[in-house]
């Protein structure tokens, strides 16, 4: 696959999410990504409803295992770790998620990995970190969005909410993947490998931004307050006549426009700054829909963007992927899968100015490429033999 990441080859011994969405983001930028799976698969090729077509595929695994090849082995027996050895020796990188020792268990401590293969970058994704008190713990998404402080932050006041999406374990994905990138730009200085490690804790917290420094720095501690924000007013959700928009005023420029749409003297003192209408958020909401309620939706956000202040509707899923500037910037892509046909799936969210569009791969059926890898690694191996024998 072209990209700036083609010639990296990625063995991913991960499963579920996490690492998943790490090794796809990597099989993106055009690395090789060979999904080493259980002979049982990752579990998430269980994991619905729903599933679709005759085989019952898992749309859950669909979503984080584009553009790689699957090689089936059992990692518990003697074939199947010498299988993963060969693979190890040629390999740029390695990602696994499994609790911590369990790859030591396996036969492949860090120390054995990195004497089979000097350059090997290793990324490691576990729940809590692989050390302190409770690096042991497993770790769900939905239970890192608790322990995190996600959910103490989202959804109606008093009613801790969890996210419509596993953003914990998308967010461990995004961090292994750019640590992975800065190892490899390092190893070009060093020509060694280097551990990367992440987990789904401090991605969590490492997201936290303003809601962290709320309590680290003031000592204020953050609660849930629906879809307001909770240090800039108006800038959350509204109701029109017919429904409900976003609107976002976070500067006075922008409130300067948008008071007058909506009937308010921008200098009324009692909405004049922003920590004035934080304090009076309750009033100023009533006044803000008591003017929205005037229109329909389509209507206000025809006279928001005409005065430039950012709003926007509120889309179903379906809706977003049936949206053309969602399908103009290729985040809707087509990939032939070999049980299901042509199917689309949600495309990278990158794009390099001067590439050309590249081809997508359908998530592999478990095992699908297991033959070919084992040819590929027999020409390998006496590749790497012929060119050992011809050195000084």
């Amino acid at each position: 696959m072209s990209g700036p990441l083609e010639g990296v080859l990625v063995v991913d011994l991960s499963r579920v999410l996490a690492g998943p969405h790490a090794t796809m983001m990597l099989a993106d930028l055009g690395a090789r990504v060979i999904k080493v799976e259980a002979e049982t698969g990752d579990e998430t090729r269980q994991w619905g409803p729903p599933f679709v077509g005759e085989d019952q595929v898992s749309t859950y695994y669909l979503s984080c295992n584009r553009n790689k090849e699957s090689i089936a082995l059992d990692l518990k027996s003697a074939e199947g770790r010498q299988v993963l050895t060969r693979l190890v020796r040629h390999a740029d990188v390695l990602v696994e998620n499994f609790r911590t020792g369990v790859l030591d268990r396996l036969g492949f401590p860090v120390e054995h990995l990195h004497e089979l293969n000097p350059g090997l970058v290793v990324l490691s994704i576990t729940g809590f970190g692989h050390d302190g008190p409770e690096g042991g713990r497993p770790g769900y998404d939905a239970i890192m969005q608790g322990e995190a402080g996600i959910m103490s932050v989202t959804g109606p006041p008093g009613q801790p909410s969890k996210l419509g999406l596993s953003i914990c374990d998308v967010l461990a994905g995004m961090n292994g993947a750019y640590g992975v990138v800065a190892a490899l730009y390092e190893r070009t200085r060093t020509g060694r490998g280097r551990v990367v490690r992440t987990s789904l804790l401090a991605s969590t917290v490492g997201a936290h931004t303003y809601q962290g420094t709320r309590w680290t720095v003031a000592h204020d501690v953050p609660v849930s307050i629906g879809n307001d924000h909770p240090s800039i007013a108006p800038y959350g959700t509204f109701r029109c006549a017919d429904g409900e928009i976003q609107i976002g005023v976070a500067n006075q420029n922008l409130w300067r426009r948008f008071a007058p749409l909506v009937g308010i003297d921008p200098d009324d003192e009692r909405y004049a700054t922003i920590p004035d209408r934080s304090a009076r958020r309750a009033g100023l909401t009533a006044d803000i829909e008591k003017a929205l309620a005037t229109a329909p939706r389509q209507t206000w956000l025809e006279r928001l963007a005409e005065a430039g202040v950012p709003a926007g509707s509120i889309r179903s899923i379906d809706e977003v992927y049936q949206w053309e500037q969602t399908r103009s910037q290729g985040l809707v892509i087509e990939v032939d899968h070999p049980r299901l046909g042509t199917i689309e799936l949600p495309g990278p969210p990158l794009r390099f100015d001067g590439a050309e569009p590249r081809e997508h791969s359908a998530p592999p059926l478990l095992g699908q490429h297991t033959d070919a890898i084992l040819a590929w690694l027999d020409e390998a191996d006496r590749a790497a033999g012929a060119d050992r024998t011809a050195s000084p």
